[in-house]
């Protein structure tokens, strides 16, 4: 099988041990995982299968969408819930305004400093296993971008509120430790008391198969024709068609001149190929000063 199963991952469960369990089911041992959840986290985790392995660079780059729970008053090892409380405060009050001014502020390019649990390396060692042996070790500030975030429920009577938000951001972008900035702008310790991802690579939950769903749908034949195709994720890319002798030039990984094409690209670095039947090519990158698409990866 080729292409790309989007699973909706269960809480408790790794990304190791879902594609532990999607290898089990197919049969397969070329399946790759666009994108690590921790365990504690549900939702779309897109597997790569076979060829379509080649594609996983590309959804990890594409932005990723969030719905959280940040929990007030109270602060942990880990920044989530599943953590030691480092630190604990009542009678919290914020107004509804206050946590929208805050949220709002978030939107743009920020840095981050990387959680301790977290598989981030320094040293050569991971920094969960540092975490893990009572280490606390210095980390570098990481770039991140908040293309969108907004406010969806709150409870603000409760001793410690709890407030709702939607979260559109790029890759890398760590969201326990976003939970615990929100809440240092508001004055007060916080948490992320639960996460889930609603869309990964332009992947969403419609498109999502939970594990008994491929199980039984393996059992009956019927998942290969569940699978997305390896270009869904680089459907954010220019599309490009081309003629059969063209198609047959870069099928065979060669330069394609530009002016042998009916339209020129925009401009866009990466584009995506296809023959006059639809039929998928590959990734191909334009070269501006040379007048070439040069082949990047051909699929067909």
């Amino acid at each position: 099988m080729d292409g790309i199963i989007a699973i909706w991952k269960p809480a408790g469960w790794t990304s190791h041990d879902v594609v532990a369990k999607v290898r089990r089911l197919t049969k397969m041992k070329r399946i790759g995982h666009a994108g690590t959840l921790d365990p504690m986290v549900t939702g779309v985790l897109p597997l790569c299968l076979g060829r379509s392995t080649r594609m996983v660079e590309y959804l990890q780059e594409r932005p990723k969408a969030y719905e959280a729970v940040i929990q007030l008053g109270i602060s942990t090892d880990t920044e989530d819930l599943t953590g030691n409380v480092v630190e604990e405060k009542s009678g919290i009050v914020v107004t509804e305004a206050e946590v929208i001014r805050v949220l709002r502020g978030f939107v743009g390019e920020i840095e981050q400093i990387p959680p301790m649990f977290s598989a981030v390396k320094v040293d050569g060692k991971r920094l969960y296993e540092l975490a893990r042996e009572g280490k606390t070790v210095e980390r570098k500030a990481r770039k991140a971008t908040i293309h969108q975030i907004e406010l969806q429920s709150l409870d603000l009577s409760l001793d410690k509120p709890t407030f709702s938000f939607s979260v559109v951001c790029s890759k890398g972008t760590y969201i326990r430790t976003l939970c615990v900035d929100i809440g240092r702008k508001l004055g007060v310790p916080a948490a992320m008391a639960q996460l889930t991802r609603t869309m990964s690579g332009g992947i969403t939950k419609e498109q999502c198969l939970t594990l008994e769903q491929v199980e039984e749908l393996q059992e009956a034949g019927e998942l290969e024709a569940r699978l997305l195709s390896a270009e869904t994720a680089i459907s954010h890319l220019e599309l490009v068609q081309v003629t059969p002798a063209i198609a047959d030039m870069a099928l065979k990984g060669q330069k394609i001149p530009l002016r042998l094409l009916a339209e020129r690209p925009s401009g866009d670095r990466l584009i995506r190929l296809y023959g006059e039947d639809n039929q998928f090519i590959g990734i191909f990158e334009l070269d501006a000063g040379a007048e070439i698409l040069k082949p990047v990866k051909v699929f067909s």
